[in-house]
């Protein structure tokens, strides 16, 4: 594939043989790049095959395409005619107007798109075991005050799943705590209560919570 520029080189190249340019002193012997995006705009020339990065990238029909039109033009046809004849035409008809030496048209292999970075997927990753010797991580204190759970055989119950806030932070019960970077209103609360709660049970199952209940209310 080809940036716009390494296209318009292109385009001259397969002009230069067989064009006396177009006979209107107001149209442009060989497109820049404006004329190329315009002509995208209008329809007569498709839209990029696809982008390394932010770059644009073209290939042999696009050439074809812009070279069609230069030969049209050339022979003193409107744009509005060139349209007309043009816009979605195939290939091989392309091919027929444009009469692009074929060692132009080649490429220097088959493009593909540039593999997004993957994204992490957190929350499937398995928690890293335990240092030998070393005791069970306790969960997190409240702001107010240290406090501690009883360590118990049984998995502690769910948390209600009930929700308070001041000044952004929200509490979603057994001693786990959301920080938001605003205010959340009452109707945010609610979502957030009623999301929050199949994350609690797991929280609760894996023995991550304290067994306090956060009533709606209290200080965060």
């Amino acid at each position: 594939m080809w940036t716009l520029d390494e296209l318009v080189d292109r385009v001259e190249d397969a002009l230069s043989a067989e064009y006396s340019g177009a006979p209107n002193g107001r149209v442009r012997g060989i497109p820049d790049r404006r004329a190329v995006r315009w002509y995208s705009t209008i329809g007569l020339v498709d839209r990029p095959s696809g982008t390394r990065g932010r770059t644009a990238l073209y290939g042999p029909r696009h050439l074809m395409q812009l070279v069609a039109i230069k030969r049209r033009q050339a022979e003193g046809h409107l744009l509005a005619d060139i349209q007309v004849e043009l816009s979605g035409a195939d290939d091989e008809t392309l091919a027929a107007v444009a009469r692009v030496p074929p060692a132009l048209l080649e490429i220097d292999g088959p493009y593909q798109d540039e593999p997004a970075a993957p994204r992490p997927r957190f929350w499937a990753d398995k928690p890293a075991p335990p240092t030998t010797g070393a005791p069970p991580a306790t969960a997190a204190a409240s702001t107010a005050a240290p406090s501690t759970a009883a360590s118990s055989t049984a998995a502690p119950a769910a948390p209600s799943g009930r929700v308070a806030t001041r000044a952004g932070a929200v509490r979603l019960g057994g001693g786990a705590m959301l920080v938001l970077p605003g205010t959340p209103t009452d109707d945010d609360l609610a979502a957030i209560a009623a999301a929050a709660a199949p994350l609690l049970r797991t929280l609760a199952g894996r023995g991550l919570l304290t067994e306090e209940n956060t009533e709606i209310g209290s200080p965060s």
